[in-house]
C-alpha cells in the first residue's frame, strides 16, 4: 500500500487533536484550578478510565464480529498487526476516543449543582421507550444484507442507551445542550476523519452491508456509529459526575436528599 495507514491516521487525526484539548485547558487558570476539585478534576478523569474500560470491553466482541462477517476491512499494508480479527490501531481508535471526547467535555461548563427535575418516572420510561424503539429496529435491519451494518449498531447501541436513560434521562435532559454540544463537536470531527480514513482505503467499507446513503461523502452509518458511542461517553461522564455528587451530599449532614417532588425544570447547563 502506497497511501497512508492506519498508525499515521492516528498521528495525523486523534493525536494532534488530544494536544490541542490538552493545551487549551492547561492555558486556562480555571481548568488548571478545577484540577484539584474531586468532581471536575480527579473524580472527572477516574470516570473517563471507568468508561473506557467499558468501551473496550464492549465494543471488542462487536467491532471483531463485523470485521469477520466482511461489513469492513483494511487497505493492504494499512495495518501493523491483528489481534483476533481487529488490527491493534482498531484498539488503540477504542481507548483513544474516549479520552478525546472527555477533554472536549472538560472544556464545557459541567454541572456543580443538580436541581431536582420534574417527572422523573415519566422521563425516564419514555426514554426507555425510545431505546427500545432503537433496538427493535437494529435488529429487523439486521435482516437485510445492504441495512445490516446500519442495523448492527442500532442493536449493539441500544442496551447502553437504555441503561444510561434508565438511570438518569431526566438529568441527561435537564442538561441537554451540555450533552449535545459535547456529543456533536467530536462526532464533526471524527466523521470528517472517518471521511478522509476511507478515501485514501485506511478501511473499506463493504457494499453488500451498507446502503450506499451518504453525507458528505460520508456513509451514513458511519456518522451513525460516531454519534452514539460520543453520545455514550458524554452521557456517561455526565451521570458519572451527578452520582458522585448525590453521593457527596449524602455523607455531607447539611445537604439535604434530593427529591423529585414539586421540581421544576431546570433548562441552564
Amino acid at each position: 500500500m502506497t497511501g497512508p495507514t492506519y498508525l499515521q491516521f492516528h498521528l495525523a487525526f486523534l493525536l494532534p487533536a488530544m494536544m490541542l484539548m490538552v493545551a487549551t485547558a492547561f492555558v486556562s487558570r480555571t481548568r488548571m484550578s478545577a484540577a484539584v476539585d474531586p468532581f471536575t478534576g480527579r473524580g472527572y478523569w477516574s470516570g473517563v478510565a471507568i468508561i473506557t474500560v467499558v468501551a473496550l470491553v464492549y465494543t471488542t466482541p462487536w467491532d471483531n464480529y463485523l470485521i469477520a462477517a466482511g461489513v469492513w476491512s483494511y487497505g493492504e499494508g494499512s495495518t501493523l498487526a491483528t489481534l483476533g480479527y481487529a488490527p491493534v490501531e482498531e484498539y488503540l481508535f477504542i481507548l483513544v476516543q474516549p479520552w478525546l471526547t472527555a477533554l472536549w467535555l472538560s472544556h464545557l461548563s459541567l454541572p456543580s449543582e443538580w436541581p431536582p427535575v420534574r417527572g422523573p418516572i415519566r422521563t425516564r420510561l419514555a426514554a426507555l421507550a425510545l431505546a427500545a424503539i432503537l433496538g427493535a429496529g437494529g435488529w429487523q435491519l439486521l435482516a437485510r444484507s445492504e441495512t445490516f451494518y446500519l442495523g448492527a449498531i442500532l442493536a449493539w447501541a441500544a442496551p447502553v442507551l437504555a441503561l444510561q436513560w434508565v438511570v438518569g434521562a431526566p438529568q441527561l435532559w435537564a442538561r441537554r445542550r451540555l450533552v449535545t454540544l459535547g456529543t456533536l463537536v467530536p462526532t464533526t470531527y471524527l466523521c470528517v476523519a472517518d471521511r478522509v480514513a476511507i478515501e485514501y482505503g485506511i478501511w473499506i467499507l463493504s457494499e453488500r452491508y451498507t446502503t450506499g446513503l451518504t453525507v458528505a461523502g460520508l456513509p451514513v452509518e458511519e456518522a451513525t456509529f460516531f454519534l452514539v458511542t460520543n453520545l455514550f461517553v458524554v452521557q456517561g461522564l455526565v451521570l458519572y459526575r451527578w452520582v458522585v455528587s448525590r453521593f457527596g451530599a449524602a455523607d455531607d449532614p447539611t445537604v439535604g436528599p434530593e427529591s423529585d417532588a414539586g421540581a421544576i425544570d431546570p433548562e441552564s447547563p
